[in-house]
């Protein structure tokens, strides 16, 4: 395994790509709205992104169709979006997005609620998004990575969600994904992963089901779905591993507002 530690330039270019990439899922989490087809919101998705001097990290990488992964309820990650998956009222949707700047990226996801949700829905989603802060406080240089993917499975597995075993996370620079993974879940002793250091970018992706961990893939070969049908949610930012608290690369504008910073 090569990890990369990035120069003082490469930083800066994904500081970029990170901000604009908060920017598109501050916009674009604003557009979901039941009767809108998972079609509508890739288009809108890749136009922010190409407006902004960017293009799409996921276009066509590993020949994925689409800008933005759009992925509806039971569906955990890498939903195709179609002319005829029409949002309703209700339904909870993950969007991950990936930008290149200057042959730098960024990757992040978000799971946004369509209207009004169940009380169970939303307290998945919030759940899902702290546990990837709850991760954060382990995301120091001269700790390991395994103390992050700890923290985020033992915080989510205190509610009787299912962490999801067989996507992780990843490194992440000039190319979408590098070294290292990143599970999501807590790693056998005395298993710690590679020691953190200053430089290091990571995509930290907590996907956490309702119910089961269990996953199953579509006959389209890229959807992923929980495989008892519960409900899924997702959240993902690029980070950036420094002498003190990391790098939050792609938080939001209002994420950063309401306090977000302050978890961890």
């Amino acid at each position: 395994m090569s990890v990369t530690i990035k120069t003082e330039e490469e930083i800066a270019l994904m500081r970029e790509a990170g901000r604009i990439l908060g920017l598109v899922h501050q916009n674009l989490g604003k557009e979901i709205k039941p009767g809108m087809s998972t079609l509508d919101i890739d288009r809108i998705g890749e136009e922010m992104i190409r407006s902004y001097g960017c293009t799409p990290s996921f276009l066509h990488l590993y020949d994925y169709p689409a800008s933005i992964c759009v992925s509806v309820n039971e569906e955990v990650v890498h939903g195709i979006p179609r002319a005829d998956r029409i949002l309703e009222e209700g339904d909870i949707v993950s969007l991950d997005a990936g930008v290149c700047y200057k042959g730098y990226h960024s990757d992040a996801a978000r799971t946004v609620a369509v209207g009004e949700v169940s009380e169970e829905a939303r307290l998945l989603i919030e759940r899902t998004r702290l546990s990837f802060f709850m991760g954060m406080r382990n995301a120091v240089a001269g700790k390991h990575l395994f103390d992050i993917s700890n923290n985020i499975g033992d915080f989510a597995e205190s509610f009787g969600y299912g962490v999801v075993r067989d996507l992780v996370g990843h490194g992440i620079g000039s190319e979408v994904h590098q070294d290292p993974d990143i599970p999501n879940f807590r790693q056998k002793w005395p298993h710690r992963g590679i020691r953190l250091k200053p430089g290091m970018t990571l995509a930290v992706e907590p996907m956490i089901n309702m119910g089961s961990p269990e996953v199953l893939w579509l006959d389209d070969e890229w959807t992923v779905i929980s495989e008892d049908m519960s409900l899924s949610a997702h959240y993902e930012n690029t980070i950036l591993i420094t002498n003190g608290k990391p790098e939050i690369l792609s938080l939001t504008e209002e994420e950063k507002q309401a306090g977000f910073l302050e978890l961890f």
